[in-house]
């Protein structure tokens, strides 16, 4: 992405309603699944971490390190403390880590990579036997727009598409739904609109006032309950969590 988009997100990402729903659904859906730490506690990786507001949630699962490929993305996640930060990129630029992984994060990161299978190996193969993948991507290729075009996106996916992804050696699918449904109508209709040319660009990376922020960050955040319950059918982002079942790809 362009520096000034990994900029705005560093301004806003403690606070947007988007980030913080989102990490309130991820430290349900990731922290039921996670099995005991083994002796010396969990080794957790996150790729693609950008400007680091994810870090502080994932080191309450373990141990952090974080890789990155933009140099001023990984300045500014420096500000996280006690994470080790690595230059490099999907599928074949990663650093040489000398022990597998308990969970990997890639958290709205494969959309970005043109190679998104071969990103997918690459990603299980750092995962130990029984080990977590976390995989979050924006849905549904109808409402590709000027978001997806600044953010350098490559895709959007259906749940048929990124589950075909996911069927590979030493890979189980345990959790996959889509998220962020409460709000999709109103989402989806702003998105639709902007393509077809009768509204600007509403700078979803922006922060809302106050008291909107407040709400919409309520209404996403309350999806960690309902899919506890669930899984919605449609919603403007997917979760995908695997179990590394073997020792393919080691």
């Amino acid at each position: 992405m362009e520096d000034s988009v990994y900029l705005e997100m560093a301004s806003v990402e403690a606070r947007h309603w988007w980030f913080t729903g989102r990490r309130r659904i991820l430290d349900v859906e990731i922290g039921r699944r996670l099995p005991p730490p083994p002796p010396g506690g969990r080794r957790v990786l996150e790729v693609g971490s950008g400007t680091g507001g994810n870090l502080e949630l994932l080191k309450t699962f373990g141990s952090v390190d974080a890789v990155e490929p933009n140099a001023m993305a990984r300045e500014l996640a420096a500000r996280s403390e006690g994470v080790r930060l690595h230059d490099g990129g999907l599928p074949d630029q990663m650093p040489d880590f000398p022990d597998r992984f308990d969970l990997i994060a890639a958290f709205d990161v494969i959309e970005h990579v043109e190679a998104d299978a071969a990103s997918i190996r690459t990603l299980a193969g750092l995962l130990r036997p029984e080990g977590l993948l976390a995989v979050t991507v924006p849905a549904f290729s109808a409402l590709w727009s000027r978001h997806d075009e600044r953010h350098h996106h490559k895709r959007r996916y259906s749940r048929r598409k990124l589950e075909a992804l996911f069927r590979q050696p030493g890979l189980e699918i345990v959790r996959l739904t889509y998220f962020n449904t409460l709000l999709f109508p109103v989402a989806a209709s702003v998105r639709l609109a902007e393509r077809a040319g009768l509204i600007e660009s509403a700078g979803a990376d922006r922060l809302p006032p106050p008291a909107l922020n407040a709400a919409l960050a309520g209404v996403f955040g309350a999806e960690a309950g309902l899919l506890r319950l669930l899984s919605p059918p449609f919603g403007l982002s997917l979760l995908l969590i695997a179990r590394k079942t073997g020792a393919t790809g080691e």
